[in-house]
């Protein structure tokens, strides 16, 4: 299996995440990330798994996934199928 990211030291200091993603420490306000975890307690927020691939987070407690890519703003768009039709 491929790992996508190392994911590691998840914390929480107030309404901000702190993460480790490929040896480098990211903030995220969780106002921008989640409002289940913005209004999530303590215990709720500290209970989750990372993805073995370090895909993801999940907290099953809240039924929350975020995604390391969304996290860090990246996205996989599909190629087209359709071609595109111009008229002269």
């Amino acid at each position: 299996m491929n790992k996508f990211y190392k994911v590691e030291n998840l914390t929480f200091k107030d309404d901000t995440m702190v993460l480790e993603i490929d040896n480098v420490e990211y903030n995220f306000n969780l106002k921008n990330v989640s409002e289940l975890l913005l209004h999530a307690s303590k215990s709720e927020r500290e209970h989750f798994e990372i993805s073995s691939s370090g895909y993801g987070i999940h907290w099953s407690l809240l039924d929350e996934d975020l995604s390391i890519d969304g996290l860090l703003g990246i996205s996989h768009n599909p190629p087209n199928s359709k071609k595109e039709k111009f008229y002269v």
